[in-house]
């Protein structure tokens, strides 16, 4: 398939996660829910243990010293374990809360990181160059992925690490559709997909597939249903079914790391940047 038609696919397969109107319409509360505790305690853990193909090819790039532009930053998870190697650090991100955790984290060990709140490749006019280009967990939200990868490439002087999920973050989540709406969701597109398209492009990657427990932990087996529930389009009433669903899907009320295996696959890619 032409570089095109892979584009179009990748589009049309994320639209196919749209949630039926009539669903959506009687969902008491917004089911896209950003459980930011998620994302911060994923930080802390990739901070406090380097390690993992992502955070590998990304330090070697850097060498004994480069900047490093993280894409879609969140709190930090993929440039804050690069702090002992990165001469200047930018972080892009759409939530303008999360963006302040990763300020405070870099202020507390003593590095000055500079945040820009949007969307990319919105705002990539607004950055410079970077030795690094990061970019973890975010190509599963991105309906038009040519220039969003194409903005990736031209930021990198060296490289550009991407980290996503095999397969779609909500995946895990389709036997729960099924149960509580009759309603069989996607299996499409994955990270193999991905690959594929950056071929078809012409940027030659390379990728590693690999796994990390705990990737989704949630703090109480409480914050996972009520996170849980509401993705579902499911009001608070419906909690304790949903409580119930999840335990017999092997979730440990006393250890809820997420739905699915305790080990999720993950896959990095990397490819040389274009500066």
């Amino acid at each position: 398939m032409s570089a095109a038609d892979l584009l179009e696919r990748w589009r049309s397969d994320l639209e196919s996660w749209a949630i039926p109107t009539e669903i959506l319409a009687a969902a008491p509360a917004s089911p896209w829910v950003l459980p930011r505790q998620v994302f911060v305690r994923r930080a802390e853990r990739r901070r406090e243990a380097s390690w993992g193909p992502s955070y590998q090819r990304a330090s070697e790039a850097l060498a004994t010293s480069g900047s490093v532009l993280d894409v879609g930053a969140g709190a930090g998870a993929a440039c804050l374990p690069l702090l002992p190697r990165a001469t200047a650090i930018t972080a892009v991100d759409g939530d303008q809360e999360l963006l302040g955790v990763l300020v405070e984290t870099a202020d507390r060990l003593g590095t000055a990181v500079r945040a820009i709140c949007g969307r990319w490749p919105d705002v990539a006019g607004e950055v410079g160059p970077a030795d690094v280009v990061t970019c973890h967990h975010v190509l599963y939200n991105v309906a038009d992925l040519g220039p969003f990868v194409a903005a990736l490439t031209a930021h990198a002087r060296r490289l550009v690490v991407v980290e996503l999920t095999a397969r779609h973050p909500l995946t895990p989540l389709n036997p729960l559709w099924e149960r509580f709406h009759g309603l069989v969701r996607p299996e499409v597109p994955t990270a193999f997909d991905v690959l594929a398209l950056l071929e078809a492009l012409g940027l030659a990657p390379s990728h590693e597939v690999w796994s990390q427990p705990d990737q989704s932990g949630h703090e109480t087996f409480e914050d996972l249903v009520d996170v849980t529930r509401r993705r579902l389009c499911l009001g608070p009433s419906r909690a304790g079914e949903v409580a119930s669903a999840l335990r017999e899907l092997g979730i440990d009320s006393d250890r809820p790391v997420g739905i699915g295996p305790s080990g999720v696959d993950l896959v990095t890619i990397w490819w040389a940047g274009g500066v």
